[in-house]
């Protein structure tokens, strides 16, 4: 349910935000890389993301946006479950693989890692920073994509190692601490 009433949605519909400059102030935000899994079997996608936020701790639950034009789409509505991999540092190569980088797609993404299956059927990525096996509680479609509401079913963790991170339009790592 929104909290917005329909008057008050076409007031905000007339305001317009030229595509470009949205796209360049969303490059000042710094993300967290994640490669999304979806599907069983042969039938296995995923893509990479950076839009990947916590919910709620009761019931534990994650955030993942998704543009519903990807491949990943159909086959997270056929399955039900996704599997949210925090790439380490060191995992630049799954990002890329998983961006569709070398004209990749569906279970070809898998070659450059090490992969379990996990309770709900998706796989992880060994030595993943953390990795969040969900199952998809809602799929809000707004716009062009699908907002996925995650419920955490299996967690785990990877000590000592930094996170891989996204920031215009570059990857990056974090070296020291700030002060």
């Amino acid at each position: 349910m929104s909290v917005f009433q329909t008057g008050a949605r076409a007031a905000h519909h007339e305001l317009t935000v030229e595509a470009d400059l949205f796209k360049d102030s969303m490059r000042h935000l710094a993300g967290a890389v994640s490669v999304i899994t979806v599907g069983r079997g042969s039938d296995r996608t995923g893509f990479t993301a950076t839009s990947v936020s916590s919910l709620a701790i009761d019931p534990p639950s994650v955030i993942v946006s998704l543009n519903r034009d990807s491949s990943s789409w159909p086959v997270l509505q056929r399955h039900g479950s996704f599997c949210v991999n925090v790439l380490a540092h060191d995992q630049r190569h799954v990002a890329d693989s998983f961006a569709g980088r070398g004209g990749r797609k569906g279970i070809e993404r898998y070659q450059d890692g090490e992969w379990q299956e996990l309770a709900t059927g998706t796989l992880a990525l060994k030595n993943a920073l953390t990795v969040l096996d969900c199952e998809l509680d809602d799929a809000i479609e707004r716009h062009s994509h699908g907002i996925l509401i995650g419920r955490v079913r299996a967690i785990t963790l990877r000590q000592n190692a930094e996170p891989l991170l996204y920031w215009h339009c570059a990857y990056r790592h974090i070296t020291s601490p700030v002060e």
